[in-house]
């Protein structure tokens, strides 16, 4: 490991790159898991926005509940540690969740 500072991406604006040097490592640590969940949320977002611009209707799975669309795809989220699926689908604006049931061991 270097004892020099990292060099930052050229893309990150002037202000942030400041405003990070200016952190403490504490600090730091919770913009990074921030940042990692905010870069999955708007994946996911994106990903939910393309299939929800499919005109294909496709076949309801048997699992599906009744309340939840059938359009919505299934994630999975990490919650201290564990992991969980839940189905999620866009109303609007707005990504809406239910949970479907924890993810088994072997996957």
């Amino acid at each position: 490991m270097s004892y020099e500072p990292p060099t930052p991406p050229a893309e990150l604006p002037t202000d942030l790159v400041n405003t990070l040097n200016e952190s403490s490592s504490e600090q730091l640590q919770h913009v990074a898991r921030y940042a990692e969940e905010l870069a999955e949320h708007k994946a996911r977002e994106a990903r939910l926005e393309d299939d929800s611009d499919e005109n294909e209707i496709e076949e309801r799975p048997d699992d599906l509940p009744d309340d939840v669309p059938a359009k919505a795809t299934i994630t999975i989220k990490e919650i201290n540690d564990n992991r969980y699926y839940y189905w999620q689908w866009r109303e609007g604006e707005k990504v809406r969740s239910q949970y479907k049931g924890p993810v088994s061991p072997d996957e």
